[in-house]
């Protein structure tokens, strides 16, 4: 027995004393393969599951490194059984290779012929093997090289692909480090040059950077190293518009080589960025704008904001699988449980830095996370408890009595810029009012959308409400203090997100506020408790405090 801060169980559990002077070493340590489930006071609990340690081992963590983390940190002996266990999960990822044979193309290569008979025999493979080579290979076609990865790992026998790629068509980008547009001499990060290596020796996968991180400085690399024409997924209209500006000001493309296929416009260029949301929608029951995929020979195919990709994009991805790939996201939490699809689809996590660590290097503002709980009043109580439970979330979260909170924060941080984020138009409109604030949601133009953060990023606007349109890809620098009143219900990537919002660092260096405004007594705060846990594990403590505190004893009613 040692006095470490870990207590390794054989339900492959893993508690880990917050309070311990190892904790932050500790939690560093396990961080690329276990994955935290709650998050209270003391004890933090997290579990290890195959899906974590196979990106573990895509990402380059061995066995061993894993099992040594273990019992350095480990109070107590490390069950046997649970080694035993961990060092056979991650030794299955890479038994099944899909290669190139020069003779009979795309093949299901068998490091264990023993593995390969199993796998062949299984009725989930119909259809997506050929014929039989020799004892360790299998004739694969093509067409189904995404969908034999998805059915391998639901097997228990992730393949690693070392197929290849087509080059695409080549098109010359180079990043424009020497300054451009206005934009002085900058050079890639140390962390952002890794994670564009990690990425190009892999061939195609996820990386992994906080909220302000310098994402799209990582994508724009990527793409100088394909040197190749690039198809681009964003969330929305005015994410593909950044990532232009960003594009146009950081490398050697002009705006003539960027087109955008939105709502909006359908240019197809060599650099091509498209929404999500146009790529996913129908006419007559059809997805009418597929033949972007195939409308030129991409070198080059970037998913932004990864976790939130559309469950139709993966049955588009599933073709694409001879194109290289990069997804980029700062959390690999879907709240929809798929992402063993971004694994077998997108790639593995290629890079991931924890948060704590790109903070520490003064590149994302430190942050200080704070719950804020109102008791509600007795009217607003009894609704609640009258409420069918379907609508329970909407009634805590939207309570009136949150407002004279959020104006006190707002007024508190007086000389920073604010954003209020919500998830219920009736609720933002009633704090546009409120707070005198303007208010940005789904049916606001484009173009009104561009002029309020236009505003805001120069200072001349101080408060802004946002909808949930606000949880990704946009780019508010200045922004210092977000304040959330409702939300995804218990959605840990729209928390991860939101406080992203605010960790860009700032010019005089001062520290960043996040602060979550909760009901009291409600499933408000058992959501909020949810959404935190991603935050806990990149190393983010919140701290609780009443209403109280914030406002003064008397707390005003709203009628």
């Amino acid at each position: 027995m040692s006095g470490g801060p870990l207590i390794v169980q054989s339900d492959k559990t893993l508690l880990l004393e917050v309070d311990h002077p190892d904790a932050k070493a500790c939690r560093m340590a396990i961080a690329p393969f276990a994955e935290l489930e709650r998050s209270p006071e003391h004890v933090h609990t997290y579990r290890l599951t195959p899906l974590g340690l196979w990106n573990a081992r895509a990402a380059g963590h061995d066995a061993e490194g894993v099992v040594d983390s273990l019992i350095k940190y480990s109070r107590y002996p490390v069950p046997h059984s649970l080694l035993v266990d961990i060092a056979e999960t991650m030794d299955r990822y890479g038994r099944l290779q899909l290669t190139n044979d020069p003779v009979h193309g795309l093949v299901l290569r068998g490091l264990d012929k023993i593995v390969l008979i199993e796998v062949a025999k299984s009725k989930k493979l119909a259809g997506m093997l050929g014929a039989r080579v020799d004892d360790e290979t299998i004739v694969v076609h093509p067409s189904e090289r995404g969908r034999l990865k998805q059915a391998l790992l639901k097997l228990g026998w992730p393949a690693e692909d070392l197929a290849g790629y087509v080059d695409g068509e080549a098109h010359a980008i180079s990043l424009a480090e020497s300054g451009r547009d206005g934009v002085p001499a900058w050079t890639l990060r140390s962390y952002q040059q890794e994670a564009v290596d990690g990425f190009w020796a892999g061939g195609s996968g996820v990386v992994v950077l906080p909220c302000g991180a310098g994402k799209t400085l990582v994508g724009a690399a990527a793409m100088a190293t394909a040197q190749a024409t690039t198809l681009i997924l964003v969330t929305n209209t005015v994410a593909g518009r950044q990532w232009k500006r960003e594009l146009i000001a950081r490398t050697s493309l002009t705006e003539e080589e960027i087109g955008e296929y939105s709502g909006e416009r359908k240019e197809i260029r060599p650099v091509t960025i498209a929404t999500y949301q146009v790529l996913t929608s129908r006419r007559g029951g059809a997805f009418t704008h597929l033949d972007l995929f195939g409308a030129r020979d991409w070198g080059l195919v970037i998913y932004d904001e990864v976790h939130l990709l559309p469950a139709p994009i993966f049955r588009f991805t599933a073709d694409l699988q001879a194109r290289r790939r990069l997804g980029l996201t700062a959390t690999l939490v879907r709240e929809d449980g798929r992402e063993g699809d971004v694994f077998s689809l997108i790639g593995p996590k290629r890079y991931d830095a924890p948060w704590k660590d790109i903070e520490s290097q003064g590149w994302i503002a430190p942050a200080e996370c704070t719950e804020v709980r109102v008791t509600l009043t007795d009217a607003e109580r009894m609704t609640y408890a009258v409420t069918e439970a379907e609508e329970r979330y909407r009634v805590a979260a939207t309570a009136r009595t949150k407002l004279p909170v959020v104006r006190a924060l707002v007024e508190k941080h007086a000389g920073d810029q604010t954003l209020v984020i919500g998830g219920y138009i009736e609720q933002l409109h009633q704090l546009g009012e409120y707070l005198d604030a303007p208010i940005v949601q789904g049916s606001t133009t484009n173009k009104e959308r561009e002029r309020l953060f236009d505003e805001f990023r120069s200072g001349r606007l101080r408060t802004l409400v946002i909808s949930k349109v606000g949880n990704f890809s946009i780019d508010l620098p200045e922004a210092a203090v977000a304040i959330q009143v409702s939300g995804t219900f218990g959605s840990r990537q729209e928390e991860a997100q939101r406080l992203g919002r605010v960790l860009r660092p700032k010019a005089d260096g001062r520290q960043a506020h996040f602060y979550t405004v909760v009901s009291r007594d409600t499933i408000d705060t058992e959501y909020a408790a949810h959404r935190q846990r991603f935050l806990a594990e990149q190393g983010y403590a919140y701290k609780i405090v009443d209403a109280d505190d914030i406002l003064g004893p008397a707390l005003p009613q709203i009628d």
